[in-house]
């Protein structure tokens, strides 16, 4: 559905994406993991045409390049940053953006009620958005960005600073698009959300692809070790092992009575394992 091949992108002598290749396929959910600079945002501007590589190309559904209008119409973007007119309100915002695609008017009134109903915003529907919590603009924005019935949607850090309930909306509108056929591109810095809801995951640093898989192999392949963790009175004790359930029996045939835990690796180490632990701002 999307395929990135050998993209590169610099600016300045800044390098933001460096020889990217990655594809997505039809009807999954591909996450985006990097740190801060690792060229995520970039490389979604490459994937709908809105910047350029210097070099590489851009495939979507097997048919061209998202510069190519018609091309385009295939693919739905909701931005990191906001993309909605504060003083329209939310059934209007919906019409206007449909209206960019040409929808006949009928079809239009009748898809902004389905998703308005979609993101739970029906009832503050003539609402203008200036008034909106952060949660229901981001809503709204997932909406827009589908408002045309695009098979290939991509959300850029759709929960960016939501209230849990709106995340919780939002990941359950995620997996609703999977549910109907679409492929999502989904760029996040929460290791949960990806791990909840992403059939495979790519991390990125430095603009290049370091590791791309489902979760499990990831872990599999870069995780640490699981931890059996001691809670003494005075401290932890923290022993590293691969068989983790074999050291547990060994504390307890030994006549342990201290409560024991064990921490499974997961995502994050993954993440931290293949992007580094220093600070990025």
């Amino acid at each position: 559905m999307l395929l990135l091949s050998s993209i590169t992108k610099r600016f300045g002598p800044t390098t933001a994406v460096a020889g990217l290749t990655l594809h997505a396929r039809p009807g999954e959910i591909l996450g985006l993991l990097g740190p801060n600079g690792a060229g995520k945002t970039t490389t979604m501007s490459i994937a709908t045409g809105l910047l350029a590589p210097d070099s590489g190309t851009v495939t979507i559904d097997s048919l061209g390049s998202p510069c190519d209008a018609g091309v385009r119409r295939r693919l739905g973007l909701a931005p990191q940053a906001i993309a909605l007119y504060d003083d329209l309100s939310a059934r209007e915002n919906l019409l206007f953006f449909a209206s960019l695609y040409a929808m006949p008017r009928t079809d239009a009134h009748r898809r902004a009620a389905e998703l308005l109903e979609l993101v739970g915003l029906t009832d503050r529907q003539h609402h203008r958005v200036k008034a909106f919590s952060g949660g229901m603009k981001r809503r709204l924005n997932l909406a827009a960005a589908i408002v045309h019935d695009p098979p290939l949607v991509l959300l850029d850090e759709p929960t960016a600073g939501v209230d849990p309930q709106s995340r919780h909306a939002i990941l359950a509108l995620v997996r609703a698009l999977k549910a109907q056929g679409r492929t999502v591109i989904y760029s996040t810095h929460y290791m949960d959300e990806a791990q909840r809801v992403c059939d495979r995951v790519a991390i990125l640093d430095h603009g290049k692809l370091l590791a791309m898989d489902t979760v499990p192999a990831l872990v599999a392949a870069h995780g640490d070790q699981p931890v059996v963790v001691v809670e003494h009175p005075d401290g932890e004790r923290r022993i590293e092992t691969a068989e983790p359930l074999r050291e547990i029996a060994r504390l307890l045939d030994a006549g342990l009575e201290h409560p024991v835990r064990l921490e499974k690796p997961d995502l994050e180490s993954v993440f931290l394992n293949l992007t580094g632990r220093s600070l990025r701002d």
